[in-house]
């Protein structure tokens, strides 16, 4: 099936622009029985949709790429969709759940424990305090992938301004250490600037009009 390169722009740009403003309405929990149950849970199941999303919208822009930087992108970005819905599903909706069930209970403090083992699990957990696996691991493919798509598109459009979008996505979850505001926003929003204002390189063509091979 051929897609449109304007509708393919358009996912690109979207996508990972929805999840940004997704991500505007994260809750910053400091105790999560407390937390706005109602926003919580509506902005993980969102997330679940966005995130694989965004992966893929961040795969269109180096769609028809050859080379290391392009497959590099498109395998990271495997492994950031894989490893970051397992992730939300545990830390937020799972959690979700649980305050859920402990609010309905006649003893809230009952569920705590329960609460807690899988916020601060070191594999599944979402304690910013700590460093757990899957967090880590779809962190850390988010950069590598992202700045993979700069290179890529780099040698391709040679756009200073999306090259520039990529690379300052490519920290912001390392650097925030949250995908809630700011790091979450500013990962996925620029993802959504790189996409509206990459020009691809048009091909040069030889004195018959035939492309020339690079």
């Amino acid at each position: 099936m051929n897609v449109s390169p304007a509708a393919t722009k358009s996912f690109a740009v979207g996508a990972p622009l929805a999840l940004a403003i997704v991500e505007l309405f994260h809750p910053h929990p400091h105790d999560l029985v407390e937390v706005d149950l109602q926003r919580w849970m509506a902005v993980h199941y969102a997330q679940m949709a966005l995130f694989p999303l965004a992966a893929l919208a961040e795969c269109a822009l180096v769609a028809g790429t050859s080379g290391a930087a392009a497959a590099l992108c498109r395998v990271a970005m495997f492994i950031f969709a894989v490893s970051y819905v397992a992730f939300d599903t545990a830390a937020g909706v799972v959690t979700g759940v649980l305050v859920q069930g402990a609010r309905a209970s006649a003893g809230v403090d009952a569920w705590r424990p329960a609460i807690q083992a899988i916020w601060n699990h070191a594999v599944v957990g979402g304690s910013s305090d700590g460093t757990p696996a899957l967090a880590v691991m779809g962190t850390t493919a988010w950069l590598v992938g992202t700045l993979a798509a700069a290179v890529a598109c780099w040698r391709t459009s040679r756009s200073w301004a999306a090259t520039a979008a990529l690379v300052v996505s490519a920290f912001g979850l390392l650097v925030f250490r949250t995908h809630a505001w700011p790091g979450g926003p500013l990962s996925f929003g620029a993802i959504a600037v790189a996409a509206a204002v990459l020009r691809p390189r048009p091909k040069r063509q030889c004195p018959y009009g035939a492309p020339v091979r690079r």
